[in-house]
């Protein structure tokens, strides 16, 4: 049992929408991402997905809204619905999802990661 310094976990790593492992809560992966540019569009089936802004601003694209994430502040995608991440200047995000949720959903992209590391 260690506490988690967000900030050092940050620096451990550079690439873009490849998530990290820093925790687990329950049957709950907790993941940093460091997101640039555009993702695209997707959505997870059976899960929700939290994205939580520690530095930066993310924009998160629905079918029928925008909504912009500054730091400190989280939003919950409700599962099924489709979402597009962008982030116009470098975001970090931390998110909460269950274990089984794939950072492309219902989708096997080349952006897909499959095998998360552990920080």
């Amino acid at each position: 049992m260690d506490k988690v310094n967000v900030t050092e976990k940050f620096k451990l790593f550079n690439e873009h929408w490849s998530p990290k492992i820093v925790g687990e809560v329950n049957d709950a992966h907790i993941k940093l991402a460091k997101l640039k540019g555009e993702f695209e569009w997707h959505y997870h089936e059976k899960e929700d997905e939290m994205f939580f802004v520690i530095k930066g601003r993310l924009l998160l694209r629905l079918r029928d809204k925008d909504i912009w994430l500054e730091e400190g502040e989280f939003f919950i995608v409700p599962r099924g619905v489709e979402h597009l991440p962008i982030a116009k200047e470098e975001v970090h995000v931390l998110f909460v999802e269950p274990k089984t949720t794939l950072n492309t959903g219902t989708e096997i992209t080349e952006r897909t990661v499959t095998d998360l590391p552990t920080l």
